[in-house]
């Protein structure tokens, strides 16, 4: 059983949200995010990436950055930026981009359900990245980022979702700087509290969609706090994590692009007779890209010319639920053996690029000194939850979700 409790959440003024309200942490650099942040001192960013009001080439790990993001939401909260609710809400939070929406229910969910395999991950953390959002959390004493979850959907729980929506009025109704829309209704009714409450403890599996560093991270700062205060008694805030929980036919995976710096020594004619060994190579139409709607299937473009590549019966093992995803197809029969990506997580002549900037931006990365590029089928919630459910991770950069959920709305301090 999933546990989902309300909680009393920081949220923005009404009339400050717009300004409050940020992209997440991880989608910038320092130096986009300095820039983001010119004459906008209510972002949501001051608190996220702090760094942005330290010297420019300070370490973004040292003790001051994460000292200035508690300092920053702190007086956010004295100069009624935030304004806490008075009792435990849950809320609905969402998201239009492009006449798609896509609503899940904000509440928090329990680090024991992390630690149990209630909430079930598919991806590795690097204990850099754990390390920096634990001192995060640590320090300012809140989850300032929502973990994105998602579970099968449930028709009860999008009957309430839809009889709420349909019969109150949004408490917060904007568009973000991405141009996505942005639209909060508060659940303060403690009997469809508890009911949804209720709907999520008959819930097998809560699956993490996108945030595996923040929830690690954010259950080790609890398992902490139990350290530092050994009578608790497992309802304190600090044993509990923010989070928006959508169900899996809401939710829109993009395709997660590849380009490669150079062909590991071949020429381009050795390049695509060793591809044809492995997959069927058809060149494109002249001025025709290919984005592949069918999986196993991939666009290349190489030389100024798009290519589709269908990948060969016997490269792939359909049985395992990792193995038999696109990225693993491409990793193991191309990237590797022809082009030596032998780990694409640290290898720098390798770059992934999200599927909301097109394959325009593969053409452009080619051009401007990359060598060839690779266009994918978007990776399926089914392939996510088999995967998850097996106890396997998926590849590095398998999924790429849109639109990404705004920072800055929900505070939940611990």
């Amino acid at each position: 059983m999933a546990v989902v409790r309300p909680f009393r959440s920081y949220r923005p003024q009404l009339d400050l949200v717009e300004k409050v309200a940020a992209l997440p942490y991880d989608v910038m650099d320092s130096k986009e995010a300095r820039d983001m942040v010119k004459g906008k001192p209510y972002s949501f960013l001051h608190v996220d990436k702090p760094e942005v009001d330290l010297y420019e080439d300070i370490d973004i790990h040292d003790q001051q950055v994460y000292l200035k993001a508690r300092e920053n939401l702190q007086r956010m909260i004295k100069d009624k930026v935030y304004v806490q609710d008075e009792k435990p809400c849950m809320y609905i939070y969402r998201q239009i981009m492009n006449g798609r929406p896509q609503t899940g229910i904000v509440a928090c969910t329990s680090i024991d359900d992390y630690i149990n395999d209630v909430i079930k991950k598919h991806e590795h953390t690097r204990a850099d990245k754990e390390l920096d959002r634990f001192n995060h959390i640590d320090y300012t004493n809140s989850n300032t980022g929502p973990i994105f979850l998602t579970y099968r959907h449930k028709d009860e729980i999008d009957d309430i979702v839809k009889n709420w929506t349909g019969t109150k009025t949004p408490v917060y109704d904007f568009k973000s700087g991405d141009e996505v829309s942005q639209i909060i209704w508060v659940i303060d009714d403690e009997v469809i509290i508890n009911k949804l409450s209720t709907i999520f403890a008959k819930t097998d599996y809560l699956y993490i969609a996108d945030g595996h560093h923040r929830s690690a991270s954010a259950v080790k700062v609890g398992l902490k706090r139990r350290q530092d205060n050994p009578s608790f008694n497992g309802n304190e805030e600090f044993n509990f994590f923010l989070s928006v929980i959508f169900p899996d036919n809401d939710l829109y995976i993009m395709d997660y692009n590849r380009v490669v710096a150079d062909l590991f020594g071949n020429t381009n004619e050795e390049f695509l007779k060793k591809v044809s060994e492995k997959f069927d190579v058809t060149q494109c139409s002249e001025e025709g890209q290919f984005k592949p709607n069918v999986q196993r299937t991939y666009g290349m473009f190489l030389d100024g010319k798009w290519y589709k590549l269908a990948a060969k019966e016997g490269t792939f093992n359909m049985s395992d639920p990792v193995e038999r995803l696109d990225v693993s197809i491409l990793q193991k029969n191309l990237l590797e053996p022809i082009l030596g990506i032998d780990d694409p997580r640290t290898n720098s002549r390798i770059d992934f690029i999200g599927g909301i900037r097109g394959l325009g931006e593969l053409e452009r990365r080619v051009g401007g000194g990359m060598r060839v590029a690779f266009s994918m089928c978007p990776t399926t919630m089914d392939d996510l939850m088999d995967i998850a459910n097996s106890g396997k991770v998926m590849p590095p950069k398998s999924t790429w979700f849109e639109p990404k959920l705004q920072s800055g709305i929900f505070v939940h301090e611990l």
